[in-house]
């Protein structure tokens, strides 16, 4: 009895309702059909107001991040059960426990994030050490167990492109920092009224310095997104339509269907040629679902067209052949640009494999595997980044996963892209938020490496992003769509892809590693640091 009535003390209550405010604020400012993202720049407010309390140990905080995030990621993440359920047959038994997993494994990071925080605040101010603590654990997710970084929070911003701009000198992760620099900001300040002794000059400095870092970003975002409005509209551009087939996932790979298939694609890219003349036409992730080298289908895609000059077609298919050595079969998930004449077919393989769904990790040291390995046919990774030639373009693609993966995108453009094409097929994900949360992070990838970015969708959301990260023919999900659009080709040189502002999350995680260090090994000074609420 007085371990459950120590529970119902109005101290934990405040702090459980703080907890799931920070959480449902979060989720509330995820992406989706319309723009919420604005409520990201206070979601972690209410959890920093527990986290930081003075009587909240350091296993405590971390516990408080940790059920935030469990709140958080098993709410974002529920079309995990959509996939499994719909289109691996599993049962809600299997389908539920595997999203709680994901969830939990997904809100080590926050409790992590909840830990240091608390256990910095006496000797660091948390409005500096706070964001960095987040967005190095961010950069660590993007590698651990091969990379999940499903929705950072910078992604939020996705709709509003005025504030993404800083994204070509750090990324995402540089926006991301700014996000929880103002939450911290916001923290300090409210939480400031709750303590009886005043702040003296030296003490407000760290804020000062941070007002003068958000405000120099705002002025950044607000100079970079005019000036390259003016180099956007000079610049040249390549006429490129988007194709949304709308495919149901249920029939897709049936050998019955797959001329049905390629009739749909090749009739409505019939109409959008005869209405935009596109010097280049995408299709989906395997929107050809049969082995496209090898099929008599061939002619008719490359015979596209009404006039001589028949346009370009990139379209997902798989790919496989044999291994060098072995002989051994070798399968790719493949992206193929297929000229109008007789030219030979130029391909991408896909680098960044879904673990679990195109491959089985470990599958050599897991024999008992094996059967899951055959019911996923087990693709081989690509291993080259050449962009492909296209008219006045050089076409960087993504292919489905791989847009969450700034690395990729960034190869891509080191390499010549001067256009970046995501080709997916999220029907995998239904009517879930899903579909606008892999949209969210494509249009981080086009600001910031300074790409237009075409992406064709089996479902949706298939639509054109420019160089500032507009997005425009944003299709609707589950039907049938076509578009075309003049897209910008630029040669402009980011500091994100061509310096060093691809490795910010990086250098985030290195300073909170020495911070960690000197934490454990200098003695905490006497007295409470200026974060803490009483």
């Amino acid at each position: 009895m007085n371990s459950v009535g120590s529970f119902f003390k109005p101290a934990r209550i405040r702090s459980a309702v703080l907890i799931f405010l920070s959480a449902l604020l979060l989720l509330f400012a995820s992406p989706g059909p319309t723009n919420t993202g604005a409520i990201v720049w206070i979601a972690l407010v209410p959890l920093l107001f527990v986290v930081c309390r003075q009587d909240t140990t350091p296993l405590k905080a971390a516990a408080a991040g940790l059920f935030c995030g469990l709140l958080y990621y098993t709410a974002l993440l529920s079309w995990i059960m959509i996939v499994l359920g719909n289109y691996g047959e599993m049962p809600i038994w299997i389908s539920l426990p595997v999203l709680l997993i994901l969830a939990l494994y997904m809100s080590i990071y926050p409790a992590i994030f909840s830990f240091l925080t608390n256990k910095f605040q006496n000797r660091f101010t948390i409005i500096w050490t706070a964001p960095v603590i987040w967005v190095g654990l961010d950069w660590l997710k993007s590698i651990a167990f091969t990379g999940f970084p499903w929705m950072d929070l910078a992604y939020t911003q996705f709709r509003t492109p005025l504030l993404m701009q800083s994204a070509d000198l750090a990324g995402h992760h540089g926006v991301t920092f700014l996000i929880v620099l103002v939450n911290c900001l916001l923290f300090s300040t409210i939480s400031s009224r709750f303590r009886k002794t005043g702040r003296s000059l030296k003490s407000l400095k760290p804020a000062f310095l941070a007002l003068l870092l958000i405000a120099s970003c705002l002025a950044y975002d607000f100079f970079r997104f005019h000036q390259l409005e003016e180099i956007v509209a000079h610049a040249d551009r390549m006429n490129v339509a988007v194709v949304q087939g709308n495919i149901d996932q249920g029939q897709k790979w049936l050998p019955s269907l797959q001329r049905k298939t390629l009739n749909k694609y090749l009739e409505l890219s019939r109409d959008i040629v005869a209405e935009e003349k596109p010097e280049l036409i995408i299709w989906p992730e395997t929107a050809m679902p049969f082995y496209l080298q090898e099929s008599k289908h061939l002619d008719r895609i490359r015979a596209l067209g009404l006039t001589e000059e028949s346009p370009f077609v990139l379209t997902g298919a798989p790919y496989r052949e044999a291994a060098p050595l072995t002989g051994k079969p070798l399968y790719f998930n493949s992206a193929f640009l297929i000229p109008g004449g007789e030219e030979r077919l130029l391909r991408y393989d896909k680098q960044h494999l879904v673990p679990f769904g195109e491959y089985v990790p470990l599958k050599r040291l897991l024999p008992f595997l094996a059967p899951f390995v055959e019911a996923i046919a087990d693709f081989s990774p690509g291993k080259t980044t050449i962009p492909l030639p296209c008219h006045d373009g050089r076409v960087g693609v993504l292919i489905c996963f791989e847009s969450i993966f700034p690395a990729l995108a960034r190869s891509q453009t080191i390499a010549g892209a001067n256009l970046l094409v995501n080709l997916t097929n999220d029907a995998w994900y239904g009517r879930s938020g899903a579909p606008w949360q892999h949209l969210a992070m494509v249009v981080l990838r086009a600001v910031e490496n300074r790409r237009s970015l075409a992406r064709s969708a089996n479902t949706g959301v298939s639509g054109f992003i420019d160089p500032l990260g507009r997005i425009a023919h944003e299709s609707p999900l589950f039907e049938d769509f076509t578009a075309g659009r003049q897209m910008v080709l630029l040669e402009e040189r980011s500091f994100f892809t061509f310096g060093i502002g691809c490795y910010f999350g990086l250098f985030c995680l290195l300073v909170m590693l020495i911070l960690t260090f000197i934490s454990y090994k200098i003695p905490a000074r006497s007295g409470k640091g200026d974060a803490h609420v009483n």
